[in-house]
């Protein structure tokens, strides 16, 4: 682990006025995530005109805040992993990761991850945060993801991911059938026993998604998602919680009961994916320094199209 020293100073403008000082900051500093920053105002790192505050309190404007802090980086080397770049430029790339590929090094994953492959290939990410990586994907969801190549980049993406402008599309397929589509609307935390996964808690931050059917097959339908926010696990939390659990995902409720009816190949397939059945498949946003619009798509991994050519539809 390396240390890295974080110095900010600012005056909080005008439109803050009557925000908690966590969404205050958030929104002033885009280039730190809300969690961060409300770990430093609960470690004593920022003060508001000279003193210590709750993240919890209101501001009115004009105050002067200050920030000394400390970032953590995980060290990475890099190696020479085979990415699938979806788009390219000097400013940022677009991967479409695989299955099975871990976002950065950490407990058991210290080689062998994204950043690591990020690093070979573009070795001026070494500077960024995270070697520029804007969101993550879990392990063993496929899809588009974004990184940065400088700093400037970076933050400017930071903050277009906080306002909501970068549109991620996601195609699940899920258990049980569905009239139509809809929204989940309910907060979301990390558990409150089990300590790796997340669940919808009453006091969470706020979390969205949007579905709609894409294909109904018996007993089972895909789906196109997107997000509004972007939690952890966020569509396979928001599934389980309206009781259709994404295919494979055996940590939120997954259990293969499979109906008789289904082909020998079929039955195979489902019970040996051995990974949530979730793909970021298009990623679009405005490009940071030339305004320029990008779409990028990535194809349904084999897998998965396998699974889908094998259902029967209802």
């Amino acid at each position: 682990m390396a240390i890295q020293q974080i110095q900010e100073q600012i005056t909080l403008p005008s439109d803050v006025q009557g925000l908690r000082l966590d969404a205050a900051l958030a929104k002033c500093l885009p280039q730190y995530s809300r969690s961060q920053l409300t770990l430093w105002l609960k470690s004593g790192w920022v003060t508001v005109n000279g003193q210590a505050i709750k993240p919890k309190e209101k501001v009115n404007g004009g105050e002067s805040v200050a920030i000394t802090a400390q970032i953590q980086i995980v060290s990475a080397a890099p190696e020479d992993i085979e990415l699938n770049i979806a788009y390219e430029d000097d400013d940022l790339f677009i991967v479409n990761k695989p299955a099975g590929l871990v976002m950065y090094p950490a407990a058991g994953h210290f080689e062998g991850t994204l950043m690591n492959a990020i690093l070979h290939h573009a070795p001026e990410c070494e500077s960024l945060p995270r070697a520029g990586i804007i969101h993550r994907l879990d392990k063993g969801t496929t899809g588009l993801c974004v990184v940065a190549k400088n700093s400037a980049t970076r933050n400017a993406l930071v903050a277009a991911l906080e306002r909501r402008e970068i549109k991620r599309e996601y195609i699940a397929l899920v258990k049980g059938e569905f009239i139509a589509g809809g929204t989940v609307d309910a907060p979301i935390e990390r558990h409150p026993k089990i300590r790796t996964k997340q669940a919808v808690v009453k006091e969470g931050k706020e979390a969205r998604t949007y579905y709609r059917i894409n294909t109904r097959f018996c007993d089972f339908t895909l789906l196109d998602v997107t997000l509004d926010t972007g939690r952890t696990h966020q569509i396979r939390v928001h599934m389980s919680h309206i009781g259709h659990p994404l295919v494979g995902d055996t940590t939120y409720g997954w259990r293969s009961e499979i109906p008789g009816s289904f082909s020998t190949e079929l039955r195979e397939w489902l019970k040996s994916l051995g990974r949530p059945a979730l793909h970021a498949c298009r990623l679009t946003l405005e490009h940071p320094q030339t305004g320029k619009l990008i779409e990028a798509k990535a194809p349904i991994p084999n897998d998965l199209a396998r699974l889908f050519e094998l259902m029967p539809n209802a």
